[in-house]
C-alpha cells in the first residue's frame, strides 16, 4: 500500500487463488518460488495466499500425539500476541504489548522478530497492534492497531504506515484485535473493547466484526460479546471468530464477493477462545484463556487433541518455518510472557 489507504492495493497487487479441499496423501513441503509457481489457480471464492497451501499437502491427523507440549524459544517479554510468518524473509513477527499509559491508559505496543534459530530485534517500534497477517502479496502487515482505533497496514520493505479502516459510519472502532486476510485482499477483523481504554465508546456499546472491501467497511456482525480471534478456512469458504466472553468459536459461509451468511456454533465451549489458525487441510487451532491449552478440532469440530505451551497466558497461534509445519505460540503471564513452537504433520495457513 505504501502511502495509499486503502485496501484495494491489496486486492490490485495480489493473484486471486484458492486452496483445493486436500486429498488424502503424503505431507508436501513448501518452499521457494518453484513451490509458489506450483499452486494451482483453481475456481471457487479465493483462499490462501500463493504458496501457502498447496493441493495435496495432507490429511490424517495433524498431531503427532493427541497431548502435545510446545518447547519454549524465549521469554521475558510483557505481553505477546499475533505472530505472523514471513515467508520472503524467514522470519516472525509478533506483537508485544505494554501497561496502559497517558490519560486514555491506551497500551503501548512493538512488533518484534525472531529470525530463528535464536534472534530476536525490533522490527517496528510503537506499533500499536495486536493481531497481525501478511497481505495477500505478501509485501504488507496489516494490523489491528489499537493506539489509532483503526485496521493499518506496514510495509515490511520500509515499515510505512498506511491506513485500511478507519472506522465505521464515521464512528470509532473500539479497539481492533485481530485480522484475517483473504487472497484477494478481502479483510476481515475484530472489534472487541480490550485496548480501548479510557476512550469514549462509539459502538454504542456493541463488539463487532467487520469486513473490508475495496477500503470499504461493512458490518458482518454487531452481536457477539468480546469477538476475539478470527480465521480463514483454507478454500476461503469459512470465517471463524472467537467469541472471547460466550466461550464459543463460530462459523459463518464466505460469499466469493466476501460478504457472510448467518452465523453457526462451530465449537459450543472453549474456555476464553482467543487467537487461532488453520492448517491445509482446514483443521483449526484455537487458544484458550481458560487453561493456556490450543485446541484442535477438525473441519466438523470434533477435538483432535491439545497443545500445551505453558501455564497461563496462551493467547494465539500462527503456522511458519521452511515448510510451514511448525506452530509458533505466544503465551505466559503478563511480564513474563513467551514464544513457543512445535512441529505438527501438516503444514497450515500464514497466520
Amino acid at each position: 500500500m505504501n502511502r495509499r489507504t486503502t485496501i484495494s492495493v491489496l486486492a490490485g497487487l495480489c493473484l486471486a487463488v484458492s486452496a483445493a479441499p486436500v486429498p488424502a496423501g503424503a505431507t508436501a513441503r513448501m518452499s521457494g518460488t518453484a513451490q509458489v509457481n506450483a499452486h494451482a489457480a483453481l475456481a471457487g471464492p479465493p483462499g490462501t495466499p500463493p504458496g501457502a497451501c498447496l493441493t495435496g499437502a495432507g490429511s490424517g491427523s495433524p498431531l503427532p500425539s493427541s497431548s502435545l507440549t510446545a518447547t519454549k524459544i524465549r521469554s521475558g517479554f510483557t505481553f505477546l500476541e499475533g505472530p505472523v510468518w514471513v515467508a520472503d524473509g524467514g522470519y516472525l513477527l509478533f506483537s508485544d504489548m505494554a501497561g496502559g499509559t497517558g490519560p486514555y491508559n491506551v497500551q503501548p505496543s512493538t512488533i518484534r522478530r525472531f529470525t530463528p534459530p535464536s534472534t530476536f530485534d525490533t522490527f517496528i517500534a510503537n506499533s500499536g497492534s495486536n493481531g497481525v497477517a501478511l497481505s495477500a502479496d505478501g509485501q504488507q502487515l496489516v494490523a489491528a492497531t489499537h493506539d489509532q482505533r483503526n485496521v493499518s497496514a506496514y510495509r515490511l520493505s520500509d515499515r510505512s504506515r498506511s491506513t485500511v479502516a478507519a472506522n465505521y459510519q464515521g464512528r470509532a472502532f473500539n479497539s481492533p484485535n485481530d485480522v484475517a486476510v483473504r487472497s484477494d485482499g478481502v479483510t476481515y477483523f475484530t472489534d472487541p473493547n480490550f485496548q480501548r481504554g479510557n476512550r469514549p465508546d462509539q459502538m454504542y456499546g456493541r463488539t463487532s466484526v467487520f469486513r473490508v472491501v475495496n477500503g470499504q467497511v461493512s458490518l458482518v456482525d454487531d452481536q457477539l460479546r468480546q469477538p476475539n480471534g478470527i480465521s480463514l478456512s483454507p478454500d476461503g469458504s469459512t470465517l471463524y471468530v472467537g467469541a472471547y466472553s460466550e466461550n464459543k468459536i463460530y462459523k459463518y459461509a464466505v460469499q466469493p464477493d466476501g460478504s457472510t451468511g448467518a452465523r453457526s456454533v462451530f465449537v459450543n465451549y472453549i474456555g476464553g477462545p482467543d487467537g487461532g489458525t488453520i492448517d491445509c487441510a482446514g483443521n483449526v487451532y484455537w487458544t484458550s484463556g481458560a487453561d493456556s491449552l490450543v485446541h484442535v478440532y477438525s473441519p466438523t469440530g470434533t477435538q483432535l487433541g491439545t497443545i500445551r505451551p505453558g501455564f497461563s497466558g496462551t493467547t494465539n497461534v500462527a503456522f511458519g518455518g521452511p515448510d510451514r509445519q511448525t506452530l509458533y505460540i505466544t503465551s505466559g503471564p503478563w511480564g513474563d510472557s513467551g514464544l513457543y513452537s512445535v512441529r505438527l504433520n501438516i503444514p497450515g495457513y500464514p497466520y
